[in-house]
């Protein structure tokens, strides 16, 4: 296997500053400011990003400008039971208006608050006898030289805490060009699905072409490895040859045994599997399950590529990026189903003054070991017909990034999400998960499941949309040309083992999505995105010595990301993205 780019230490390092944070415990609101919180979070009326935070905290103090004029300080702590992200806002008496996005560099340490008792200096305090000044009317405006730097992530106090800078994106030309014409030419959305139509279909495809029996991996233990995959017995003495595959795996030759699970070199954690839908068990492969569509010739030998995540060893995460998904309408919905006075589905159109960096956190960077897109963008997160576009404004799809909500959680979506003690799970929202809400650390929401869990049987089963493409909201063409290169995310249990499995599909529909991961034994699945290399990214890294080695699932993604100097600069994690993604960490005290 292709071993890939290695990154010089002083990239990965960019932003890698941090120190402890002191602070005292979490500080709830009053029950009556609460419940005034929650009235705006629920109001179907024009309302500002901090208003769809009902959980939110706020300390003030008075101010002086260095010319007299007076000024109040508000300090917001937008979730306090993450307590990662803050909004400073700076309001002086002359109508001059300042807004600063901090982020919290060890949120588990405590809350932090303003100092009030000096009105010529600002600062951050908290437990320990932190005190941090962030401006003084007479002396330096430490908050001024952070934004002046240009970086997403600028360090104040020592690195106790991050000015969040707003950076431009990084998008590629296929990006560019539809978000020009959705955004800009009348139509455009259907010159780019033309496009899609005509060029994209199989564009992709990675034939599962047979090999001579594939060499024998190195057994893996059964507690560190998936379940194994249902196989069909023809699958026994075969090999597969995995020519786009990009990773570095622990096998003996180039060729892979269907379905087997083969450890990432130097990657504890992190397993790889190869198979084509023809190969696995026939019960599911031939199903007659109404909401699934037999599987056709091409996605029958198109080739799948697995990558499991073991999630008691590693913490999952998920960051928006600089531009996607946006918080405003899409086009999909029926006009019965939009409220033309609202920016958006939630009253929000922007996320401002609040920053998205489209970038893995510094505080996160030197542990991350993976990372993957997210969804789909705002544009495409909405259903145009069924039961869903008919209801709470066409269903958009919901986000939540550091247990702040930019865009609510809808009921009968598929939703991938972690509480604030780190717990990981994949399920569809329903309206009793709103008492989740205030545990929430991140969320993320597309169209409806591939895969639900039958308590009864005790297995995944294929969810009831799987083959109907407008209230399945599916994407692919007006006349149901479904198959294309699509991504998705499953989460199989096994006692107390869990792991979390993306699956790369070269040219399939949902229903080949659903079979394979049925075949993993997965109690949930979910589509991710679909059509181009781009957004379908994923990538591992390896960290040998000084040198950080980039492992791209499939040849070809690394176009996406860029160069520094002359160092290789990859994407999410050296710079800032216009998608929205996924990444993986390793807990404390994993090696």
């Amino acid at each position: 296997m292709r071993v890939g780019h290695a990154v010089g230490a002083a990239v990965v390092m960019l932003f890698a500053l941090a120190t402890d944070v002191f602070g005292a415990g979490p500080v709830q609101p009053a029950d009556e400011i609460l419940a005034e919180q929650r009235i705006q979070y629920d109001l179907e009326e024009p309302k500002t990003i901090l208003e769809l935070q009902p959980w939110r905290t706020t300390t003030q103090a008075a101010v002086r400008r260095r010319d007299g004029t007076p000024g109040i300080a508000t300090l917001i702590n937008l979730n306090p039971n993450a307590n990662a992200w803050y909004l400073l806002l700076i309001d002086w008496q002359d109508d001059a208006h300042l807004a600063f996005h901090l982020e919290n560099s060890r949120p588990a340490t405590g809350a932090l608050r303003l100092r009030a008792d000096s009105p010529v200096a600002l600062s951050i305090t908290g437990a320990g006898g932190l005190n941090c000044t962030l401006w003084a009317s007479a002396g330096r405006d430490a908050l001024a030289e952070a934004r002046a730097t240009g970086l997403p992530y600028a360090p104040l106090c020592s690195g106790t805490l991050y000015l969040r800078n707003h950076v431009p994106g990084h998008q590629t030309t296929l990006e560019r060009i539809s978000d020009f014409l959705r955004d800009h030419v009348w139509g455009g959305d259907q010159v780019v699905n033309f496009v899609k139509e005509q060029f994209y279909r199989d564009a992709f495809l990675e034939k599962g072409a047979a090999a001579p029996r594939a060499p024998t991996a190195p057994p893996l233990p059964a507690t560190l490895a998936p379940l194994p995959l249902a196989l069909a017995p023809e699958a026994t003495g075969v090999g597969l040859q995995p020519k786009g595959l990009a990773l570095d795996l622990v096998t003996p030759g180039k060729e892979l045994q269907p379905g087997q699970w083969y450890a990432v070199r130097d990657l504890p954690g992190v397993l790889v599997s190869a198979i084509t839908p023809e190969y696995i068990e026939s019960d599911l492969r031939s199903g007659r399950e109404p909401n699934v569509n037999a599987l056709d010739a091409v996605e029958s030998g198109a080739l799948v590529y697995l990558v499991a995540f073991d999630l008691r060893l590693l913490d999952l995460h998920f960051v928006l990026g600089t531009d996607h998904p946006r918080l405003d309408w899409s086009d999909r919905p029926p006009s019965s189903s939009r409220n033309a006075t609202l920016p958006g589905p939630d009253g929000v159109g922007s996320a401002a003054p609040l920053v998205t960096t489209g970038m893995v956190s510094p505080v996160d960077t030197p542990r991350t070991i993976a990372a993957f897109i997210g969804g789909f963008r705002r544009s495409h997160g909405a259903f145009r017909s069924g039961p869903l576009a008919q209801r709470n404004h066409g269903s958009h799809y919901g986000f939540i990034e550091q247990g702040v909500i930019f865009s609510k959680l809808q009921p009968g979506l598929a939703t991938a999400w972690v509480t604030d003690e780190g717990s990981v799970e994949l399920a569809t929202w329903e309206v009793r998960d709103e008492l989740l809400l205030p545990h929430l650390r991140y969320a993320r929401q597309n169209g409806v499941p591939l895969i639900e869990y039958d308590a009864a049987r005790g297995v995944g089963v294929p969810g009831e949309l799987v083959n109907q493409w407008g209230p399945g909201n599916w994407s692919g063409s007006a006349e149901e040309v479904l198959r294309t290169l699509r991504a998705g995310l499953c989460l199989q249990q096994n006692g107390a083992q869990r792991f979390l499995i993306y699956g790369y599909f070269s040219a399939a529909t949902p229903s080949a999505m659903a079979r394979v991961f049925q075949a993993c034994r997965c109690r949930y699945a979910m589509i991710l995105d679909m059509n181009a290399l781009e957004h379908t990214y994923l990538a591992l890294y390896v960290r040998r010595d000084r040198e950080l080695i980039v492992e791209h699932l499939v040849q070809g993604m690394e176009e996406v990301d860029r160069s520094a100097g002359s160092e290789f600069a990859p994407r999410f994690l050296a710079f800032p993205d216009d998608r929205d993604f996924f990444y993986l960490t390793r807990r404390a005290g994993e090696r």
